[in-house]
């Protein structure tokens, strides 16, 4: 059997410090809270003493994004897109040592780091930056204005590439930004303060508070924050959502998803079988709309069911700084419970599981890639967000009832259609309650495109030229 020779990437291309504060109006500064660290889900070493914000240290970061707005917002659209320019290059020229970091904090393979994290990360503000001079072709008015502060909070799944998503599009628009990263993921985002002082951005533009959920709930509830972007768990999208209400604060969110990933029976099996590994073995399926349900037309389940078992067979599981791993560490003990109480629950309750044969490393939080068969509808495995490496395969015989059970769900955020006939893919997607479906491929982004869901999968759209309306006053 052919064996991969390990292939490390060096640690050395980042210099992770021993501790981080809180980057407040340009500078680097103690937070008032106490202190946590930020540790390495492959090995629990601990990486970084990290600075927490308090309510006041929360309350100076928006006075300064305050106090940087009325110069920022009156700069002429073309010299905002230079300083996006600007951050883009940067980002691009530091990627490997981006990448490293992302992988070494959160746990996900640097080949996904380096080769679809990083890329998308540049493209976004090289996307936003292009508009930040033509708003007034955007569709929303002639002279669209800024709305004033963003308060962003973002997940650990994807700490820069959530920045991106958030920061880009508002600072075209004229906006300024506290941004609240996730407390296991804080070091890019805290890298990338580094970036915005490298490109020279004005002091208070960009804040970056760190901390646990006292201080994502400060930014949230700060009166003189205009506008709430949020990406998370359902759970907190609605306390997010109950806490703004009524205070005229804009609003977006982006939450949970249970995407169903549909194959009929005229697909292309081995494609189809790369798209599922994609859809939820990518990043350990720490993906808001992974595609976590299988549904199979009957007729090819059990064909495609030994095609998927043989390719998870060969994936990698290991060392995320080795570029021959397919899967990593999951981010946080605290998410390997919930994997394995749900998986649990899903084998109590009646389905049958799958693991491939593989070696789980003695330190770190790991779990093998998992597929479910003989699932109900009614399992929780089928209708809660597992948000690990873990397929539920269930099967259909109609296009009618694939769809009905696709839409069997709280959630609506991402669907999937394999099919050769693409009469089918359009009738599937119109009928589909899911904010983007993809067809013959799974989790392609594109900063040109807006993402988002319907129903618990949150409101709003991100990315795109839809993207823009969430941070303008229209």
């Amino acid at each position: 059997m052919f064996e991969y020779a390990p292939a490390p990437e060096s640690r050395d291309v980042v210099d992770v410090k021993s501790s981080y504060g809180l980057f407040i109006d340009g500078e680097f500064t103690d937070g008032a809270g106490a202190a946590f660290k930020t540790i390495n889900p492959a090995t629990e070493e601990t990486l970084a003493e990290v600075a927490a914000a308090s309510e006041a240290d929360v309350d100076r970061a928006v006075r300064a994004a305050r106090r940087a707005f009325g110069t920022w917002s009156a700069m002429p659209g073309s010299e905002r897109a230079k300083y996006l320019f600007r951050i883009a290059r940067i980002i691009q020229e530091r990627s490997r040592e981006l990448a490293v970091l992302e992988t070494l904090d959160n746990g996900k393979p640097i080949r996904e780091a380096r080769d679809v994290d990083l890329p998308l990360v540049a493209a976004h503000f090289f996307y936003y930056a292009g508009w930040a001079d033509k708003l007034g072709h955007a569709g929303y008015g002639p002279d669209p204005k800024p709305l004033g502060v963003a308060g962003q909070v973002i997940p650990w799944n994807f700490p820069l590439l959530m920045l991106a998503w958030k920061v880009a599009p508002a600072l075209a628009c004229g906006n300024t930004v506290v941004l609240k990263p996730a407390e296991t993921t804080p070091l890019t985002a805290l890298l990338f303060a580094e970036i915005c002082r490298q490109a020279d951005l004005p002091p208070g533009v960009v804040n970056i508070v760190t901390g646990a959920g006292e201080t994502g709930a400060a930014v949230v509830n700060h009166p003189d924050v205009n506008k709430v972007a949020f990406t998370g768990s359902t759970e907190v999208g609605r306390l997010i959502a109950r806490s703004v209400a009524g205070s005229g604060k804009k609003v977006t969110l982006e939450l949970g998803g249970k995407a169903a990933n549909i194959v009929f029976d005229d697909a292309a099996i081995d494609q189809a079988v790369e798209g599922i590994v994609d859809g939820i073995f990518f990043n350990q399926g720490h993906v808001c709309c992974a595609g976590s349900r299988l549904l199979v037309q009957e007729s090819v389940a059990d064909e495609l069911l030994e095609a998927l078992k043989r390719r998870l067979s060969r994936l990698r599981l290991g060392d995320p700084l080795d570029k021959n791993t397919d899967i990593g560490a999951i981010n946080s003990a605290e998410q390997l419970a919930r994997v394995r109480e749900l998986s649990d629950i899903g084998e109590a309750e009646g389905a049958e599981r799958w693991s491939p044969a593989c070696e789980l490393p003695g330190r770190g939080f790991w779990f093998p890639p998992t597929i479910f068969t003989g699932v109900a509808q009614s399992h929780r495995i089928a209708r809660d967000e597992v948000f690990g490496p873990v397929l539920a395969m269930l099967t259909f015989r109609t296009p009618a009832e694939a769809v009905e059970k696709a839409n069997n769900t709280p959630y609506g955020l991402s669907a999937g259609v394999w099919t050769e006939k693409g009469s089918r893919i359009l009738w599937m997607a119109d009928r589909l309650r899911a904010g983007v479906v993809w067809a013959n491929t799974f989790n392609k982004f594109d900063p040109t495109s807006p993402f988002g869901g319907y129903k618990e999968s949150g409101y709003g759209r991100e990315g795109g030229r839809h993207g823009l309306e969430a941070y303008l006053d229209v």
